[in-house]
């Protein structure tokens, strides 16, 4: 899909992944491997290594083989991809919409021997470049809510998914007694105008078919990982001067303190959603 043909909240979203800012920021600080929130033992251990038990975890949930054909909606660097293809031995489709990271995924797959496993592939979320019935599992983590069109995602999502297929994801939600003004802060920082549900997700999956296997919720996690982030930015902030601007750093640490402020209020939930379609 060209670049054009994106939405403009898709859009958003691509430009900044692709900035120099949050590329750095991303890769250096959040791990470079796996961008998303992870499963903390304690408050100091390693982003990298508590985002990679999250991968672990969703993974141990799935029934794959090394005949099935997956995809990862949002695959950032692509740390589920090779963590999927080589755990079970099958092909994995990284699916994202930042050229940049997609390159230093494709440099990663090559490194670790899986490029054969792995295809990067430039795309969204809302138009998944791929026939119908074409993957056993849908994978995603913590990448809905960059989209404006929620229930477009979900309906592509059924569309390439074969029957019996599986779709496992985290996505950063917000609660029911949630209101816009305590929100705003943290829809702010995002550029949207709402965050995916608990609710939302049930409601729509179920009404396209799907049947709920499982929601581990781990919203204590949100605060914690967040917090961890900010955390490691602070302490790093003058040797980071040099490749992130001023600018970046200060909005993310103010950013950071919004999702942490949130989370501890309640305000906002986060956990591993396992759905199967029958078949």
């Amino acid at each position: 899909m060209a670049a054009s043909e994106y939405s403009e909240v898709v859009q958003t979203a691509r430009s900044y992944y692709n900035s120099d800012d949050a590329d750095t920021f991303y890769y250096t600080v959040w791990g470079g491997e796996d961008i998303h929130i992870g499963l903390y033992q304690d408050e100091v251990e390693p982003i990298r290594d508590a985002s990679r038990r999250t991968v672990a975890a969703m993974a141990d949930r799935l029934s794959a083989t090394a005949d099935s054909r997956a995809i990862d909606l949002g695959g950032a660097y692509g740390g589920s991809p090779r963590y999927v293809a080589a755990k079970f031995g099958c092909h994995v489709v990284s699916l994202n919409l930042s050229e940049v990271q997609n390159q230093r995924a494709r440099q990663q797959n090559a490194d670790a021997g899986l490029s054969d496993q792995v295809t990067v592939v430039d795309g969204n979320f809302e138009s998944i470049p791929y026939e119908d019935n074409s993957f056993d599992i849908a994978w995603s983590q913590d990448s809905f809510l960059h989209s404006g069109n929620r229930d477009k995602v979900m309906e592509e999502i059924k569309r390439v998914l074969k029957p019996g297929g599986e779709l496992i994801f985290t996505d950063p939600m917000e609660t029911e007694n949630a209101t816009r003004d305590q929100l705003q802060p943290v829809l702010d920082r995002i550029q949207l105008e709402s965050m995916g549900s608990p609710q939302f997700y049930e409601r729509k999956l179920g009404e396209l078919g799907f049947e709920k296997v499982a929601f581990e919720d781990h919203s204590e996690q949100l605060p914690r990982h967040y917090g961890r982030v900010k955390q490691e930015l602070e302490s790093r902030y003058d040797e980071l001067l040099g490749t992130i601007s001023q600018t970046y750093l200060d909005n993310m640490i103010t950013g950071l303190g919004h999702w942490v402020d949130n989370g501890r209020a309640g305000n906002l939930c986060w956990g591993i959603f396992h759905f199967r379609l029958p078949g």
